[in-house]
């Protein structure tokens, strides 16, 4: 038996390495099976050449063994194996890396420290001393395919920077790592358990392609006759289990696999009770290979709009998963995109959990993007009963996304948006708007409100519904917020019918009703600025209106901020913090008989202390109209009594 040192300067790589890049212990296992399945994959190489090494080696299988008594997990596969030299360059040297290169990679960046080594150690190869975290030594039995029996190698190491290597009698060709467990391996992380093992291959190594087993035991109960005789007693016997399934949906062609195998798929991978909505498949080839299995959900998470929701997609490299959640992979508006992405071409670190390269992600976020959206648009055209599902639980989603970014997504969103309307029982599409807007209209009307009703019986829909115009009504809080991203759709402006410079007349029509609003207004400017000066800075301005019908007063916006998205933004904001206001404008209708009468009142007295009275009740009451708190309800209150009780009956 020969003692080595590691090379040089390798003890300190591997002090580093087990304390401070793995944060997460239990994935050592992870790494031995990935490291044992890359060994078969090896050996089914070699055997192309040598078909003779597949009779030698036995079907492939990788094998668990714990062992309550020695405090040992073994960890065995029946792949390619070592020589004694692979075993002194691959392990003793650890992966034949280069430690010398490694820390001088280190010391140029000066400073950092073990910060800058999860960047660096990857590219060195050293999976298989994550071992040392949950060991305090290390046996490796080997014998490459294809050797003698009398040509098998021991290696042994504490991890204390020697290791002992001789050659051995070793029976089966492949390899056989047993570890010599720490106390709180076995007592904390339970690596001795056989529900704990179980868990952790599901967790991590469930879709390796060959089968993890473990010898379990199982207990077969009595049988008894039809008297109730015991005619056989319970016993406990020792079989294998397979721990993997070893069905990676992703890989196999979508007309192969039944309905029922991607809900199963989807229940079991994501931890979900409702079905998926859709299932959409993915590959990729060329710059960069990749292939994905995403579902799209039938019920919205409950932490969905929280910030507690993580999103992301579960990474697999070579069907070894990688990471649960990878956000990079999807942008946030689809975050309820549930699904996996397995990829031969991801530069890993040592714990896997790293990529050396986002332009990869990069990549594949922006070919799955479109892949979701193609996927969406068919079923908004070719199932709508299906896409209203989606809209219901995930619209709010998609609207978001228009407004994320600048706006950088509403070319690929504005045809899946739908919206209620004063046309449709149902809901539209913009697109479906614009086909049945009349001739001669140029701009695209909404309104926003609470729901449906209370828009359509707002004051500002009077003109618009003269005009035989559609009106979108936007119900949702972001709705608003989405339309100042959209600004338009087919170059027709999106226009909200409380602004204040709503455009629904002809020129000759403009001209007309100008002049006469104007008429009026001279002769009435008086009573205007007494009203504006009753009601002081609550209004930016009182004037006549010629987009009233029926109603006696409106409040519109000007440019900039609208009311509906002065309360969105109020309830945001913090009570301690003021929230932006949006400019009023206080339109009367010349026309309704509440008007004739404040011109009377005002012509007979214009001190009296009624005009006051009637100027804050119109605009409670306008407030009121667009969904709005009066200050003083109390004083609202009492002012209609006080005014109700002049009414001779």
């Amino acid at each position: 038996m020969a003692e080595k040192s590691f090379k040089a300067e390798t003890q300190k790589l591997l002090d580093l390495m087990i304390n401070s890049i793995y944060t997460n212990r239990e994935i050592f296992l992870r790494e031995l099976i990935s490291n044992a399945s890359d060994a078969i994959d090896k050996l089914k190489f070699k055997s192309l050449t040598e078909p003779d090494l597949l009779k030698e080696c036995g079907e492939p299988e990788i094998r668990i063994t714990p062992d309550k008594e020695l405090k040992t997990l073994t960890i065995s596969d029946n792949g390619i194996g070592m020589t004694y030299n692979d075993v002194v360059e691959n392990i003793g040297t650890i992966a034949h890396s280069g430690s010398k290169e490694f820390f001088e990679k280190m010391a140029a960046e000066k400073g950092e420290g073990e910060k800058n080594a999860a960047e660096f150690i990857g590219q060195f190869g050293v999976g298989f001393y994550s071992a040392f975290m949950v060991a305090d030594r290390v046996k490796i039995r080997t014998r490459a395919a294809g050797a003698k029996v009398s040509e098998g190698v021991v290696w042994e190491s504490k991890g204390d920077g020697v290791y002992t290597i001789d050659k051995a009698s070793v029976e089966k060709c492949g390899t056989e790592i047993t570890l010599y467990l720490k106390d709180d391996a076995v007592k904390e992380m339970m690596l001795l358990d056989r529900y704990e093992l179980e868990e952790l291959v599901s967790k991590y190594s469930d879709f390796i392609r060959y089968p993890i087993k473990m010898t379990v035991e199982n207990e077969i109960p009595e049988e008894k006759d039809a008297d109730g005789k015991v005619t056989k007693e319970k016993e406990t016997v020792l079989e294998d289990k397979t721990l993997n399934s070893m069905k990676p949906l992703w890989k196999r062609e979508k007309s192969d696999v039944k309905e029922d195998e991607y809900k199963e798929f989807y229940r079991h991978t994501f931890h979900s009770y409702d079905e998926p909505l859709d299932v959409i498949q993915a590959k990729g080839e060329g710059q960069v290979e990749y292939t994905a299995l995403l579902f799209i959900p039938s019920e919205t998470p409950f932490n969905f709009y929280s910030s507690q929701f993580e999103r992301g997609l579960a990474l697999y490299c070579k069907q070894i998963f990688i990471m649960e959640k990878c956000k990079d992979l999807i942008p946030e508006y689809l975050g309820f995109v549930k699904g996996v992405v397995d990829s031969p071409d991801f530069s890993l670190n040592i714990s896997r959990e790293i990529l050396q390269h986002s332009s990869q992600l990069k990549i594949i976020s922006k070919n799955l993007e479109k892949k979701i959206l193609a996927s969406l648009k068919y079923m908004l055209e070719n199932d709508r009963e299906k896409y209203m599902k989606f809209w219901k639980e995930f619209g709010r989603a998609m609207k978001a996304g228009v407004y994320s970014d600048f706006g950088a997504h509403k070319e690929k969103l504005q045809d899946l948006l739908l919206f209620e309307s004063s046309k449709c029982d149902g809901m539209t599409t913009l697109g479906e708007y614009v086909k049945r807007m009349p001739e001669g209209q140029m701009e695209i009307y909404y309104a926003a409100g609470k729901d449906k009703e209370s828009i359509a019986g707002i004051p500002q829909m009077e003109a618009v519904a003269e005009k035989g115009y559609e009106v979108l009504y936007f119900t949702d809080k972001i709705d608003e917020f989405a339309s100042t991203m959209l600004v338009s759709y087919q170059e027709k402006p999106l226009k909200n019918i409380a602004a204040e410079d709503l455009n629904l007349d002809t020129d000759e029509e403009k001209k007309a009703k100008e002049e006469k609003r104007k008429e009026k207004e001279e002769e009435s400017k008086s009573l205007l600025e007494t009203i504006k000066k009753y009601l002081g800075s609550e209004v930016s301005e009182v004037r006549l209106s010629s987009r009233l019908k029926n109603s006696a007063v409106c409040l519109v916006s000007g440019a900039g901020l609208s009311l509906n998205m002065e309360q969105v933004l109020s309830e945001a904001t913090m009570s301690s913090m003021p929230s932006p206001k949006a400019q009023r404008i206080l339109e009367i209708n010349p026309d309704h008989k509440i008007f004739e009468k404040l011109t009377e009142i005002y012509n007979a007295d214009p001190e009296s202390p009624k005009l006051k009275d009637m100027a804050e009740v119109l605009y409670d009451q306008a407030l009121l109209i667009e969904g709005i708190t009066p200050k003083n309800p109390v004083k609202f209150a009492n002012q209609i009594s006080a005014l109700l009780s002049e009414i001779s009956l």
